[in-house]
């Protein structure tokens, strides 16, 4: 007689992986930005490396999928306690200099969670080159009912967004899972 088979559980995902390292955008100005996400929005330079560039090779088309004439400026900031911001300058011979929208395909922002929207918003608004879009607003229904939230833009027209999430949204009458929150300021990490 013979035992029907055990099968091994299904797993899912990239096998070791232990948590997002950073999130990274292309800058106009790596300066500029550094500066910006520094002073304006509280962040930590952690490094700047320099040019990247492969003069006589393809490496930048084999590794980073870029015009191989590519040259690249990096920076490594810190946001609060668990998220690192990598930002990137490159030169390059066909480079697109237009950002994309969130409705483009490669749209993107980068949410900061706050405890006050209204004080966070009103305090952007007094910072040179900084547009807040609207007043912030509070939604009503839904997964995130409860969110206090407001997109703004930097000098240089890249998407961030102010939010607040109480406790008890009633996503999380759904799962165990908890989008990470810290209880202390960055200033405190």
């Amino acid at each position: 007689m013979t035992r029907p088979s055990v099968r091994e559980p299904r797993r899912r995902g990239i096998p070791g992986a232990r948590a997002v390292h950073h999130v990274a955008y292309t800058v106009p100005d790596l300066e500029q930005a550094i500066e910006f996400f520094v002073e304006v929005i509280g962040a930590e330079l952690i490094y700047t490396e320099g040019p990247v560039q492969d003069r006589e090779g393809d490496w930048m088309t084999r590794k980073l999928a870029v015009d191989a004439a590519a040259v690249a400026r990096v920076a490594m900031l810190r946001l609060g306690p668990v998220t690192n911001l990598e930002l990137f300058e490159y030169t390059a011979p066909d480079q697109r200099r237009e950002l994309p929208r969130n409705s483009d395909w490669g749209g993107h922002h980068l949410a900061i969670h706050v405890t006050d929207v209204d004080a966070a918003a009103a305090y952007l608004r007094a910072q040179p080159g900084v547009r807040v879009l609207g007043d912030p607003e509070t939604i009503t229904d839904g997964p995130i009912a409860g969110d206090r939230w407001v997109y703004f833009l930097t000098p240089w027209g890249m998407q961030l967004e102010l939010i607040n999430i109480p406790a008890g949204a009633p996503f999380e009458q759904e799962t165990a899972a908890r989008p990470y929150q810290s209880d202390r300021p960055w200033s405190n990490h």
